[in-house]
């Protein structure tokens, strides 16, 4: 893990976090999409780390200020994901713990995460750095 580099993202990693979105995570996103994305990121708000390894982008973590009206504010992570050559090497803990310290120093005392039910290897990691599961939810979407 020593020889990899964890930084705030730019544009010319649009190539490598689209081809781990969609290897990793299931969505079928293309680079213009991820590129306009990277573009649009309003970082008062929100922050994406990449992992790199001699300019290859390894893993990411996309995290938010997350606010409702019946919590304090919690850092969100819209994504958390690690090529799967890279995985068990640290990289995934360190950029979550990346997003913490956003989180910390942006005032924030809590992380909130949100885990697919058929990701388990996912889920023992989240439990193995001390997150909590605390409800099984379902994700309904509408095409408007």
């Amino acid at each position: 893990m020593n020889d990899f580099e964890i930084r705030e993202i730019n544009i010319s990693d649009a190539n490598g976090i689209q081809s781990i979105s969609k290897e990793e995570l299931g969505y079928d996103c293309t680079v213009s999409l991820v590129e306009e994305k990277i573009k649009a990121l309003n970082k008062n708000r929100e922050q994406v780390f990449v992992a790199c390894k001699n300019g290859i982008v390894a893993g990411y973590v996309h995290v938010e200020k997350y606010d409702t009206l019946y919590f304090e504010t919690m850092c969100n992570v819209l994504g958390l994901a690690v090529k799967k050559e890279f995985q068990k090497n640290g990289i995934g803990k360190k950029l979550l713990l990346t997003g913490e310290n956003w989180g910390k120093e942006n005032g924030i005392k809590y992380m909130r995460v949100n885990s697919g039910m058929t990701r388990v290897e996912a889920h023992s990691f989240y439990k193995h750095l001390g997150y909590v599961s605390e409800k099984e939810q379902l994700r309904f979407i509408k095409k408007i």
